[in-house]
């Protein structure tokens, strides 16, 4: 039963993820397209777009979108969907909340000791690889358009190169940044 498949499938995702909601985008992506085939990396996609673009933590978010479209896609009605939606956003928090309630207090005290210190120290590491396997998997067809000189993929690494300048070097407005690649994008796309 898919609502089983996606507590358990969520409630792992929060329970092994650290750093944020960017490190988990990697972890739902290898479950829901890769290991059940909820959707596919098309849909991973546009979910991803969308749940950036929405208020609210992007794993949240994320989980949210990918719960809804995997109850929809497995057959069953849009109501049960939005159950599916509020179970995967549910699962996904349940752990973390506990473990923060849990260890917080334990975590301010002892934060200078040497011990912790190092394990935060590995954890931030483990954190950067997480959130570079997200953005590696998002480099597909879908994202980029067919490797080539077409005009899709040299615009789409275009504004990739010059928003991950502006935003590294120059520390543009994120804001600036996705309004100006989606009227490039649009004008692009709409007269080629």
């Amino acid at each position: 039963m898919i609502f089983l498949e996606l507590f358990y499938t969520f409630l792992l995702i929060g329970a092994f993820t650290f750093g944020g909601g960017y490190s988990m985008i990697a972890l739902i992506q290898g479950e829901v397209v890769t290991h059940h085939g909820w959707m596919t990396s098309s849909e991973f996609t546009d979910l991803l777009a969308v749940s950036q673009m929405t208020p609210g933590p992007v794993g949240i978010n994320t989980a949210t979108y990918a719960g809804y479209t995997a109850v929809l896609n497995a057959g069953y009605p849009q109501w049960a969907a939005v159950l599916g939606s509020i179970e995967a956003s549910l699962s996904v928090i349940v752990i973390p909340v506990a473990l923060v309630l849990l260890v917080s207090g334990w975590l301010m005290r002892h934060k200078n000791t040497p011990i912790v210190a190092t394990v935060m120290r590995y954890l931030r590491l483990a954190v950067v690889g997480l959130v570079a396997a997200a953005a590696l998997g998002l480099l597909t067809a879908e994202s980029f358009g067919t490797p080539g000189l077409n005009l899709r993929f040299v615009t789409s690494v275009v504004i990739f190169a010059a928003v991950f300048f502006l935003s590294w070097r120059k520390k543009a407005s994120p804001i600036l940044l996705i309004a100006a690649s989606a009227l490039v994008g649009l004008v692009v796309y709409s007269v080629f």
